[in-house]
């Protein structure tokens, strides 16, 4: 006769609350992260590479730069497209932090730091990869800059452009706001972290001399990654389903 094997118990799902402490940490990890190639992609960056091309002057004043340093444009806007998908991930996790009052702002500043990251990416191609492309590509200077000024000056080009510029300077003020009105982290530390950023996103290609301006940014990105890590250990506590009261019987 066979005999069947006995049904094997299910395995134990993770408690919901470990899923969510281990998501938080995940995502706080992005802060560091962001600053670190953020600051990279702009102390890579050759010096005078990051103008808008709106002329074929202008775009004729970039190409002998870019002649020189076309594979430290690409590093460079490699870097910077990975800084900037961080960075809306690093909005989002900021607004965690916000639970109480202001988190709506938060949200809308998550929001509006995601739209400005994705815009700032495509501008980032514009800026710093196709210029290299330009620059190593078998046509004459006058080609290629009638190529750099048509990609900036298309309609496409001008909508994300401005969309950046708006969102980048916009959304690091709203959140600031957000994180002082909701006192979850010291007010200081809202304060430096809108500076900071505002200051970081205002550099140009200088070379490594930016550290030192998106040195305090990047600390704030550090201390508010280490408050969501903590946040993750200590999460809000669970409202248990209220208990009916008993009829009374008179």
């Amino acid at each position: 006769m066979s005999r069947t094997r006995p049904a094997e118990p299910p395995q134990p799902e993770m408690p919901a609350g470990n899923a969510a402490r281990v998501r938080r940490r995940m995502l706080a990890i992005f802060l560091p992260v962001t600053a670190v190639l953020y600051v990279s992609s702009e102390a890579l960056d050759p010096k005078g590479a990051d103008q808008v091309v709106t002329t074929v002057a202008a775009g004729l004043k970039l190409l002998p730069i870019a002649v020189k340093h076309p594979t430290q444009l690409y590093l460079a806007g490699t870097l910077s497209l990975l800084a900037l998908g961080a960075l809306a991930v690093s909005y989002a996790a900021i607004a965690m932090l916000v639970t109480g009052r202001g988190w709506v702002v938060a949200t809308v500043a998550a929001l509006l730091g995601g739209i400005g990251a994705f815009c700032g990416a495509i501008v980032n191609v514009l800026v710093g990869v196709n210029l290299a492309a330009a620059a190593t590509a078998r046509i004459s200077p006058q080609a290629a800059a009638r190529f750099l000024m048509t990609s900036f000056n298309s309609g496409a080009g001008q909508f994300f452009t401005y969309l950046y510029f708006v969102s980048e300077y916009t959304a690091p003020v709203v959140m600031g706001f957000a994180l002082w009105r909701s006192r979850s982290v010291p007010r200081w530390l809202a304060v430096l972290f809108t500076v900071g950023i505002e200051a970081a996103e205002a550099q140009s290609s200088k070379g490594p001399v930016v550290i030192l301006f998106m040195l305090p940014w990047a600390i704030a990105m550090a201390v508010l990654a280490a408050r969501i890590w903590q946040s993750a250990a200590h999460p809000a506590a669970r409202n248990p389903d209220p208990v009916p009261e008993p009829l009374s019987s008179i």
